[in-house]
């Protein structure tokens, strides 16, 4: 038989072994609530959510530049906007978030679309692309039926495609490089026939390169909308000589994204009138 002379370790019974398994467990439930919680509800992205921890902010453009023209770009996340102070700080054109998906619509579309036109701004709407969950016909047709339709008014902009990283799991929704060009294709040619204008695509040329393989097929037809919050727009994605606008930041005044038009407002008249 064994002798246990004082200072030898004694092997620990069942219930002291459970009890430091149990303390160890809980010391993990934290950590896992707090990585749970970053993962935001269905519904919530909105245009640049991952520009910052994907691609960071390295300056701001200079102001005051005369050939272009500020706007804005809001969703639920901004609730009622003060439309007429962003008139009165020199925007004159909005891009409201109308729908993601085919799960969600935004629930301050009316106020955010409707007030951006009557303050006299030319207004148009977005749809935040989750490419895993329906095809892209499916959502482009739902992003018509709610908002996402195009008039030749002189004040409405065509539909724009959010097409960024993915907010609720992998970058690029589980799609291959060839898989997600067929799938933003499928989306571009749906809106087309349902409006008669092609979609502005909004992306950041790192996603676009890592998701699409660089692809430069759709610069033809599709003006381009790039987001990088810098104090220039950077390298375009392939195909694309220059940009129609720019999301440079997220930090501006009365509401946080704010975005340049590459041109006077004349040329933003003449994307509404197609």
């Amino acid at each position: 038989m064994p002798v246990h002379r004082p200072g030898s370790i004694r092997p620990r019974p069942l219930a002291v072994l459970v009890t430091a398994l149990l303390a160890a467990l809980s010391l993990t439930l934290p950590l896992t609530t707090a990585q749970a919680a970053t993962v935001p509800a269905r519904g919530s992205a909105h245009m640049g959510m991952g520009v910052l921890a994907h691609d960071g902010q390295d300056g701001s453009p200079v102001s005051g530049d005369a050939t272009q023209t500020e706007g804005v770009d809001v969703s639920s996340y901004q609730g009622n906007v003060a439309w007429s102070t962003l008139w009165n700080s020199g925007v004159r054109w909005a891009y409201t978030k109308a729908t993601e998906g085919t799960y969600y619509t935004n629930a301050y579309f009316a106020q955010q679309y409707n007030g951006s036109y009557d303050v006299g701004m030319i207004r148009g709407a977005y749809h935040f692309a989750t490419p895993d969950t329906t095809s892209g016909a499916t959502q482009a047709n739902y992003f018509v039926d709610h908002g996402g339709g195009w008039s030749r008014d002189g004040k409405t902009l065509p539909g724009a495609l959010d097409i960024e990283w993915n907010p609720y799991g992998a970058a690029c929704y589980g799609k291959t490089q060839s898989a997600m060009v067929t799938w933003i294709r499928d989306f571009l040619t749906t809106y087309k026939a349902r409006t008669g204008r092609d979609a502005v695509i909004y992306t950041a040329t790192s996603w676009w390169t890592q998701c699409t393989g660089d692809y430069g097929g759709f610069a033809v037809n599709n003006p381009l909308w790039i987001a990088r919050y810098a104090s220039d727009p950077g390298t375009l994605p392939a195909g694309w000589s220059y940009y129609t606008m720019w999301q440079y930041t997220s930090t501006g005044p009365t509401v946080g994204d704010h975005d340049k038009f590459n041109g006077a407002l004349d040329r933003v008249q003449a994307l509404a009138n197609g």
